[in-house]
Formats: structure tokens, C-alpha cells, sequence
């Protein structure tokens, strides 16, 4: 049964890198590096804007294998591991929720991935 969830969690965090990676590019990312703001002049400014939002996508893509591979372990799973991914998740998701008054599109996948991943520990 914890495999179910554990697979679910982390096809689910791979969904919210791509959809973050995707929609982060075209509706922040992008019009930021478009903008006349000084700091968009620097051509470093704008490598790390954009390398830190895509290295983002890449932690969430690492939590999806570090989850993925509790549902493939043979019940030896890190269950620390799995607290900490599962409450970062939820953090996220929550603070996404209420910071943005229910506004962020990410917010239902971000409180979804942590839910699944916490709820067999439970």
C-alpha cells in the first residue's frame, strides 16, 4: 500500500518540476529578463535568475527519485528521509497557499506531493 503512495508522490513532484520549469520560464522568468530593470542588464544577474529557477526544478526532480526509490526498497526505506521530503513538500504547499491567498497555480501539486509522501508514515 505505501508504494502506491510513494509512486503517486513522486509522479507528482515530477509533474510540478515540469509544469514549474515550463510556466516559470514563460510567465516570470522571461518578462523578468525582458524588464528594464537595472539589475537585468547584468549578464550575470540574469544567468543566476534563471539557472536558480531551474535548479529549483532540479531539487524537486531529486526528491521525486529519493521518494521513487522508498516504493522500489524493500521495506528498509529511510523513513527520516521521507519525513523531511514529505514536510518540505507540505511547507511549501502550504506557504505557496497562504502567501498567494490560494493564487499560485502550484500550491494543490506542492500540499499533494507532501500528502502522499507522508501519508504512509502515518
Amino acid at each position: 500500500m505505501a508504494n502506491g503512495f510513494y509512486l503517486s508522490a513522486s509522479a507528482c513532484m515530477v509533474l510540478t518540476a515540469a509544469l514549474h520549469s515550463y510556466f516559470g520560464e514563460q510567465r516570470l522568468i522571461q518578462p523578468l529578463l525582458s524588464s528594464n530593470a537595472d539589475i537585468m542588464r547584468s549578464a550575470l544577474a540574469r544567468g543566476v535568475l534563471r539557472g536558480a529557477w531551474h535548479l529549483t526544478t532540479l531539487y524537486m526532480l531529486l526528491s521525486a527519485v529519493v521518494v521513487w526509490r522508498a516504493a522500489m526498497a524493500p521495506a528498509g526505506a529511510d523513513r527520516v528521509v521521507l519525513w523531511a521530503t514529505g514536510l518540505a513538500w507540505l511547507a511549501v504547499g502550504l506557504f505557496s497557499l497562504v502567501r498567494s491567498r490560494g493564487r499560485h497555480i502550484g500550491w494543490p501539486s506542492l500540499l499533494l506531493s507532501g500528502a502522499l509522501t507522508l501519508a504512509p508514515l502515518l
